[in-house]
């Protein structure tokens, strides 16, 4: 499986469209849906974690409602969870550019103006405003540094 990696920056034009970096259309079209029928096509939702937005390949996207869907159809956490998941969740297809139009209510979670960094985090991808992008950057590496962190089972 290809994944999602790096750190790119790419401008949002006035029209609210930015380019998906190459490498990240990549992946997008080798990870694509049931049958090559969502080559491409990527899901952007905004994160619940942080003030930026993920991006996932449908295929992984989909793949996120096998384990919600142990859950009780009607309790609270399936509720909470698919509302999360699903309801300011985008299926976009990126143009022959490779551009895709940002949903306003994205960019205003993110707090998006020109630029925007895209990161990837192996099986999908953030965008996040620059300024806070290094922020995160550096919060990530402290975080590892303080609490020497390791994969299990990784050689030291």
């Amino acid at each position: 499986m290809d994944q999602f990696l790096g750190t790119h920056q790419n401008r949002l034009d006035a029209k609210g469209r930015v380019s998906v970096p190459a490498q990240f259309r990549a992946v997008l079209r080798s990870n694509g849906g049931r049958d090559g029928d969502e080559d491409g096509k990527l899901v952007l939702r905004p994160s619940h974690r942080h003030a930026c937005i993920e991006g996932w390949s449908v295929a992984e996207f989909d793949a996120l409602s096998k384990p919600l869907r142990r859950l009780d159809l009607f309790s609270e956490e399936h509720d909470d969870l698919s509302g999360l998941l699903y309801m300011d969740a985008f299926r976009l297809d990126p143009d022959k550019e490779g551009r895709v139009q940002l949903p306003a209510v994205l960019v205003g979670h993110a707090g998006l103006t020109e630029a925007v960094v895209f990161i990837g985090l192996g099986q999908y991808f953030q965008i996040w405003e620059p300024a806070k992008a290094e922020q995160r950057r550096a919060e990530l590496r402290e975080r590892a540094r303080s609490r020497t962190l390791t994969l299990p089972g990784a050689a030291a």
